[in-house]
């Protein structure tokens, strides 16, 4: 057949490890034999980014704000033994925290689900997609080791020259300091982001916090969240949505007993916590997909996953794995789904959907990784290596093409 033609490129961002592995076989296999596939590439694997100073992941966000469609290989947020590993110049941050702070976005995660796999939770009938602001807490936060007594203050100076001071604690002994911060401007684009979602996808929206205990942190982010609703009420009654806060230990109670079939938007700590929870829940890490949403219409797509380390050593070592590409398959469908959709390429949407369809098609028909085969009921599943499950999927492509 010949190649779907694209207009605009796609941000391309390469990863680390085995994710980066498998990136290339998706590629190979599944992407570049049926699209002119049009990209600017950005290697955000931990060796360019050290030598690059990590300008390149911020090169690469600006990119995403330039062509407003991007797909992302997992990436290493290192760590002291990542230091010494990769001999890094400095301790790097996550490159996903700096991507979503410079397109000040939204991430929602969503489960892929399939018949044979039941959640863990016996009566969710409908996956749960979370909502997480992808801007400031703990990921933005500075932190001090306290290594004698003394004293540990919050200071705000205004420009006005008003000051602000509360004590945070008098330490008697040793001890750790962690500030953190928001903006309103932020908080308030992770609303509307999740209304406009809500709206998009005709699913109700549950928000939650702790105010009770941060009773000017998490109650701004209530404040702000009943402010914005005020503009997307009427639609939401009129398609018959509901919208309501609870406190975070609520939510997580309501959730457990629910059916599912909802958006549930959450704080970035507690996103990444209960996205991880979720996806667990429902089957697999590996089965969760994730797009960044910003609020001026940008859209970066990557697997809710890490780089796999285990895998990667044992591919190092000539050993074969089965590691589940679903979630990165599923970023590079989101990804050409949402290019085709601007540009106005049906064929290239319609390529998307055939490419999801035929990995759901080798699911159903009990092809799979390790990590999903002892979750399956009702087939007789059949465990494969990586290259050999993608390689079923292309068959399964080849076929829904007419190739």
């Amino acid at each position: 057949m010949e190649k779907i033609k694209m207009v605009t490129p796609l941000v391309e961002m390469d990863g680390d490890e085995m994710t980066r592995i498998l990136w290339k076989m998706i590629k190979d296999e599944l992407i570049n034999p049926f699209v002119d596939l049009k990209a600017e590439y950005y290697d955000l694997g931990l060796v360019k980014r050290d030598e690059t100073n990590d300008q390149i992941t911020k090169d690469a966000a600006e990119a995403t704000k330039k062509y407003g469609v991007a797909v992302k290989c997992a990436t290493i947020t290192p760590n002291a033994q990542r230091m010494t590993e990769y001999k890094l110049h400095e301790m790097w941050k996550s490159p996903n925290g700096t991507i979503r702070s410079i397109l000040d976005g939204t991430v929602f995660r969503t489960p892929i689900t399939i018949p044979s796999i039941k959640p863990v939770v016996k009566n969710w009938e409908k996956p749960i997609t979370i909502a997480r602001h992808a801007y400031g807490d703990v990921y933005k936060s500075v932190e001090i080791r306290a290594e004698e007594e003394g004293t540990a203050k919050l200071v705000f100076e205004g420009k006005s020259g008003k000051k602000e001071e509360v004590v945070i604690h008098e330490f008697k002994g040793q001890g750790v300091i962690q500030g953190m911060h928001n903006t309103d401007k932020s908080i308030r684009s992770f609303a509307h982001s999740c209304f406009k979602f809500a709206i998009d996808t005709k699913q109700d929206l549950w928000f939650s916090t702790k105010d009770t205990i941060s009773k000017k942190y998490d109650a701004q982010f209530r404040v702000i969240f009943d402010e914005v609703y005020q503009e997307y009420k009427q639609k939401f009654e009129e398609l018959g949505l509901e919208y309501f806060y609870t406190l975070i230990d609520d939510a997580v109670a309501r959730v457990i007993r629910s059916k599912g079939g909802y958006i549930w938007a959450c704080k970035n700590y507690d996103g990444d916590v209960m996205s991880d929870m979720v996806s667990t829940a429902f089957g697999s890490l590996a089965m969760m997909t994730s797009v960044l949403v910003s609020p001026d219409g940008n859209y970066e797509y990557e697997a809710a996953h890490g780089t796999v380390t285990r895998h990667y050593y044992k591919y190092l070592k000539g050993e074969e794995t089965s590691t589940n590409p679903m979630a990165t398959i599923f970023a590079w469908s989101g990804a050409l789904r949402k290019r085709g959709e601007l540009d106005g390429i049906k064929e290239l949407v319609n390529f998307a959907d055939q490419l999801e369809g035929a990995c759901f098609d080798t699911l159903n028909e009990g092809i799979a990784t390790k990590d999903l085969v002892n979750l399956m009921e009702g087939i007789t599943p059949k465990a494969v290596n990586s290259a050999d499950f993608i390689g079923a999927i292309r068959q399964r492509l080849e076929k829904r093409l007419g190739c």
